[in-house]
């Protein structure tokens, strides 16, 4: 009789264990799931973060052109006769951009609507007033930027990146003090100080996609009168 009762005891340890290791199994599952879901937003956010800064650099090239000339790519010179300090536009801005590489006829497009302007929230909306307001896509930038040469895992690569998008607007804010260096882009080549005129550069990178994601940043850019 007592032979028996161990044999019944060592079939409900039997089941007890075999329960510990399928939840043990089933927990270890969950937990690798999320990792790997983690890494994944933790990529996502780098690269979306990267973008955004793609339009701080391209918003201050921006400025740049305006300021010392448009670059003519016939004669490999700036047009000198065109430079300016850029003004703000008369109307107030409410966040649309310019779509400058796709439209909404693209497989690709994804409406970001004002999800840039909405990212900076101490924004004077009452009275804010910008340059230029830009919208890129980024993985078509860069699979444009291809010669006929680029591999077809290259080109694959690159339109990966269609799901970014990054987007600047710039407003100049107005009298700032300027001490420069050189003569790239002074008048004349000195260490004095003089009058500059200041602008903040606003950028966003924005994953498309239902998992959306936007990086904002922001800079400071001052250009000599």
């Amino acid at each position: 009789m007592k032979k028996n009762n161990e044999k019944g005891f060592a079939l409900v340890l039997s089941l007890v264990l075999m329960l510990a290791m399928s939840l043990m199994g089933g927990a270890l599952i969950v937990i690798s799931a999320g990792d790997h879901q983690s890494n994944n937003t933790s990529d996502e956010y780098q690269q979306t973060f990267y973008v955004a800064e793609t339009a701080l650099l391209e918003g201050e090239q921006y400025l740049l052109n305006q300021f010392l000339g448009p670059w003519d790519a016939s004669s490999h010179k700036r047009d000198t006769t065109k430079r300016v300090l850029p003004a703000n536009q008369t109307s107030k801005y409410q966040g649309a951009m310019t779509k400058k590489n796709y439209s909404t006829k693209d497989s690709f497009y994804y409406n970001t609507g004002t999800q840039c302007f909405n990212s900076f929230p101490d924004i004077n909306r009452k009275k804010f007033y910008v340059v230029a307001g830009e919208s890129w896509n980024f993985g078509k930038l860069i699979r444009d930027s291809f010669d006929a040469k680029a591999s077809v895992q290259e080109k694959k690569e690159a339109e990966k990146l269609r799901d970014y998008y990054y987007e600047y607007f710039v407003t100049r804010v107005g009298a700032a003090t300027f001490r420069g260096y050189g003569s790239s882009v002074k008048k004349k080549a000195s260490d004095s100080g003089s009058d500059g005129m200041a602008y903040t550069v606003y950028g966003c990178g924005i994953k498309s996609g239902k998992d959306r994601m936007v990086v904002a940043l922001e800079s400071n850019v001052i250009l000599p009168k």
